[in-house]
């Protein structure tokens, strides 16, 4: 019932832009905090960035070159990607989490739902 579609990766080269979109379905945006997060191979899951009550939060290693907006419309949440790195080559995953008391929308086990993910690649 509750689908995240991640779409938009593929590959650039770096110092490139890309824009992934998140389309969610079977949920309310406002009774969730989105999110973005990311592995690369070898590493762990890390948070990229989320959206919560209108504030949007970045991880220091993309903040200043990633944003998030989110079409109400569409029911879809964006990841702009600028000035993209080789580090930032990963599978991109968008999520959902329901408002808890405790939560911290850094944490990955924090999140409900997750989309399938999409993959960026940077590389020249």
């Amino acid at each position: 019932q509750v689908q995240l579609v991640e779409s938009g990766g593929g590959l650039v080269q770096p110092g490139g832009s890309l824009r992934l979109s998140c389309a969610a379905s079977g949920l309310t945006f406002s009774n969730y905090c989105m999110g973005w997060f990311r592995q690369a191979p070898g590493k762990e899951r890390e948070f990229v960035g989320a959206i919560t009550w209108s504030y949007t939060h970045f991880a220091d290693s993309v903040k200043g070159r990633f944003t998030i907006s989110k079409d109400n419309t569409k029911n879809t949440v964006y990841l702009q990607m600028n000035s993209l790195k080789a580090e930032d080559t990963a599978v991109y995953y968008c999520a959902a989490a329901r408002n808890r008391v405790d939560f911290q929308y850094s944490r990955w086990s924090d999140y409900t739902y997750w989309g399938q993910g999409t993959q960026v690649t940077v590389s020249s």
